[in-house]
C-alpha cells in the first residue's frame, strides 16, 4: 500500500469517527417519547409508584455519570411529595435492558401515575427538558 493511501484511509477514518461521534453526543440527554412502554413497579422490588409522577433511574455500579443524575432527580423528588425517584441497578438485573430496551446507563424514564412512560432520557438529561416532561405528566 502507497503511503499516500494509507494517509487517505487513516484521515476518512479520523473523519468518519468525528461524524459518529457528534451524532451520538447530539442525542445525549434529549427527551424522547416513551414507545408505548409501561414500567411495572415489581421490577424495582415492589416499589410504589408516585400519585403525580415517578422518575426511574437506570444504572449500574460503574457508571460515572450516575451520581450527578441521581442527585438531580433527587432534588426533584424532594422539591415535590407528587414525585418518586426510584433507581434500578441493572448490573444486578440486566434482564431489564432487554425488556425497557436501556443500551446505556444513566438512562431515565419519567412514568405517569399508571406506569406508562411518558418521556426518556438517554445520558444526563437537561433540567429544562426533565421540568418540560413533568409537566406534560
Amino acid at each position: 500500500m502507497s503511503p499516500a493511501l494509507a494517509l487517505t484511509a487513516v484521515a476518512a477514518l479520523v473523519v468518519l469517527a468525528l461524524l459518529a461521534g457528534l451524532m451520538l453526543r447530539r442525542r445525549e440527554g434529549r427527551r424522547r417519547d416513551g414507545g408505548g412502554l409501561r414500567f411495572d413497579p415489581a421490577d424495582a422490588q415492589g416499589v410504589t409508584l408516585g400519585t403525580g409522577a415517578t422518575l426511574v433511574q437506570f444504572s449500574t455500579e460503574t457508571c460515572a455519570r450516575c451520581p450527578q443524575v441521581r442527585r438531580l432527580l433527587g432534588s426533584y423528588a424532594a422539591a415535590d411529595a407528587d414525585i418518586i425517584h426510584i433507581e434500578v441497578d441493572l448490573t444486578h438485573r440486566p434482564d431489564l435492558s432487554t425488556r425497557y430496551r436501556v443500551l446505556q446507563t444513566p438512562t431515565t424514564f419519567v412514568l405517569d401515575a399508571a406506569g406508562i412512560v411518558r418521556a426518556r432520557f438517554a445520558g444526563v438529561p437537561s433540567r429544562e427538558s426533565l421540568t418540560q416532561a413533568l409537566a406534560a405528566v
